[in-house]
């Protein structure tokens, strides 16, 4: 996958969505970027485990030529922190409303760790998988609010009716040695975010050592969604650091 060469030597930037999302997500933030001469990468995450989604995003850094920055949404982040694999060509990750998990934490954890998250409640009954685990979807009757609160309500029902499962294991799947710790991070997030508390947020990218933390006010928690431009220009930011 020779997405630099043809594009200025500027670095490929690769889009790891979350869970209750899709790869569409990104789509206002990969217009700005396109725009602006990055080429880009907007993972399927497959949203199964941890680990596994993470080896499957290495596979797809590996393919890539030249610089990357790596950005995760939610979830997602949790995959970019076990994604790099001491890949050299990744010289920045992005964490947008995402996770940063150290070592042995789990999403569940994390988002429990200071009060504010109301995603428990809003979650539908568990489907029943093949191999006895359970994918998780948010209520569409609930989705705008606690997901989306700050897009329209017509864009949150099309979000809600194409959210992408995860599983339950996945969320309290233990971390493995993060990459935040090698690697320079970025951090935006929505001051509203309902599933992972600004509080995290704020906890998280303190730990990580951000070299720009951007809290949006009045954002939920598709800050990529509603604020494109400002996660575009953070991304960029990474982009061009030295």
């Amino acid at each position: 996958m020779n997405t630099a060469s043809a594009q200025d030597n500027k670095p490929t930037i690769v889009l790891v969505h979350g869970a209750f999302a899709e790869s569409s997500s990104w789509n206002g933030v990969l217009t700005k970027l396109i725009t602006k001469g990055y080429p880009v990468v907007a993972a399927a995450n497959p949203l199964r485990g941890v680990k596994s989604d993470a080896d499957y995003v290495s596979s797809i850094l590996n393919g890539i030529e030249g610089p990357i920055v790596l950005v995760g949404h939610s979830y997602g982040g949790s995959v970019i922190t076990n994604a790099v694999n001491d890949n050299k060509n990744v010289k920045a990750l992005v964490y947008v409303a995402a996770f940063a998990p150290e070592s042995g934490e789990t999403a569940v954890e994390l988002s429990g760790r200071y009060p504010g998250s109301t995603l428990g409640p809003t979650l539908a009954p568990p489907v029943a998988l093949p191999d006895s685990g359970n994918d998780l979807y948010i209520q569409q009757s609930k989705f705008h609010a606690q997901f989306a609160a700050d897009v329209s309500i017509a864009e949150a029902k099309l979000m809600a009716g194409t959210q992408r499962p995860i599983t339950e294991a996945a969320l309290n799947e233990a971390s493995g040695t993060p990459a935040w710790k090698s690697t320079p991070s970025w951090f935006i997030y929505g001051d509203r975010d309902l599933n992972i508390p600004a509080a995290v947020h704020a906890f998280m990218a303190k730990r990580a050592n951000s070299k720009e933390t951007i809290a949006v006010k009045g954002a939920s928690h598709v800050v990529m969604i509603s604020h494109p431009e400002s996660v575009a220009t953070l991304i960029e930011h990474a982009a061009i650091a030295k």
